[in-house]
């Protein structure tokens, strides 16, 4: 077994999910188990500085540069949470040798079936790592933190590859948009970095959403249905007559490339109460803060109707970078040559989503976003090519080349 595919292996057996209700930093302890594990082997490789956030769950670290010459620092960095979309412990993932292009059962009721993921058949012949149907696999982005990790390796065993000073960063809770708050951007001390936090083999990216979380609170009047007439406020119909108020166009299901869009993550209520939420996005800034107020105007609506009964809270989670990107576009024009010089194509587009690092860009650290060569995020067939793997370690110690 292959250092990254070893190492990949042992991360996604660790459970680091988050947890978006939590009010703690990080949102759950449980992700501290692998910022410990990544520390040590940090230090037992030979990276430098290495340092755990013990309140916070950051790991950093540092190769310095092994030239005479002063070249820029770089960093990168991925996360360790994963979604709370589904289980985090992807203990049972296992290896398909040599895909045939068919489909794959991942248990009695759950398959990655071609037909429903045409994208399968672009890696016939490879080794895919997939799930046990029930959890997710994590490489969002434990995939992210073994090229990295890996990357790390090469670079201080192989003193002939010329490199600068190197920075690697790990932080909690990207995934419920709380993975910057307490990166320590000046500590971390690097010009710029890169976030291998995307998808598919040859994604880059440097335009992302921006994007704002929604929560409607209502409160209904619960009577007995038999005597409810002219009486009764029924809080979950409410919310029910407010989401279909929402353009139904822009909901996720019908939108793709830059186009934004209102999406209902959760419904929970009872007559008597109810509660919505949100996600808001659009690239488009204007377009954006268009799609906040109306989703204001609809809660004002309904309160005028029903006895101001309903509360919104609208909270602003990240911006899009590409306007502070576009200043330093040297940095994507070295991704895509390192891409190419390792036989990839780099595949330039908007992420429909955000990163860790579009916070950071707007913290002042420019940091645009690499693939990790995983597929079907946030989901029980989640997926990842072990040559993809492999590939995307090449590229990293390609981009930390000084040329």
């Amino acid at each position: 077994m292959s250092n990254i595919l070893e190492r990949f292996m042992k991360y996604i057996a660790i459970d680091t999910q988050s947890d978006e209700d939590s009010t703690d930093s990080p949102s759950t302890a449980k992700q501290f188990r692998l910022a410990k594990l990544l520390a040590e082997e940090m230090a037992g490789m030979g990276v430098s500085n290495v340092r755990l956030d013990d309140q916070h769950c950051y790991v950093y670290g540092e190769i310095p540069s092994n030239l005479d010459a002063d070249i820029p620092a770089l960093g990168f960095i991925s996360h360790m949470d994963t979604s709370p979309n589904a289980p985090g412990d992807a203990g049972n993932a296992r290896i398909h040798k040599n895909y045939d292009g068919g489909v794959i059962r991942l248990n009695n009721d759950v398959s990655l079936d071609p037909d429903h993921y045409p994208e399968l058949k672009d890696y016939t012949g490879c080794d895919l790592i997939v799930t046990d149907g029930v959890s997710l696999l994590g490489a969002d982005d434990k995939a992210g933190i073994a090229e990295i990790m890996t990357m790390a390796e090469t670079l201080i065993n192989d003193p002939s590859i010329p490199h600068g000073r190197i920075g690697i960063a790990f932080t909690p809770d990207e995934e419920i948009g709380k993975g910057t708050e307490f990166f320590d951007v000046k500590g971390f001390g690097m010009d710029y970095a890169y976030t291998v936090d995307g998808g598919p083999l040859g994604e880059l990216e440097y335009e992302n959403f921006n994007a704002a979380e929604a929560r409607i609170y209502i409160k209904g009047r619960d009577i007995h249905p038999g005597s409810a007439k002219d009486a009764m406020i029924n809080a979950v119909r409410i919310a029910a007559e407010l989401d279909g108020m929402l353009p139904q166009e822009q909901r996720p299901e019908y939108t793709d490339g830059y186009d934004g869009f209102f999406h209902m993550t959760q419904l929970n209520g009872t007559p008597a109460e109810a509660e919505s939420r949100y996600i808001i996005r659009d690239h488009d800034a204007a377009l954006f803060d268009k799609k906040k107020a109306l989703m204001q105007k609809c809660v004002d609506y309904f309160n005028s109707k029903y006895e101001n009964s309903l509360t919104l809270e609208i909270r602003e989670q990240y911006r899009n970078m590409k306007e502070l990107i576009e200043p330093h576009m040297f940095l994507i024009d070295n991704a895509r040559d390192a891409f190419k010089a390792c036989g990839v194509e780099a595949i330039v587009k908007p992420i429909r989503g955000g990163t860790d690092g579009a916070m950071l860009t707007y913290k002042g650290l420019p940091c645009p976003n690499l693939s990790t060569g995983g597929l079907n995020f946030h989901s029980n067939t989640e997926y990842i090519p072990v040559q993809s793997l492999e590939k995307m370690v090449d590229v990293l110690v390609e981009l930390a080349r000084a040329k």
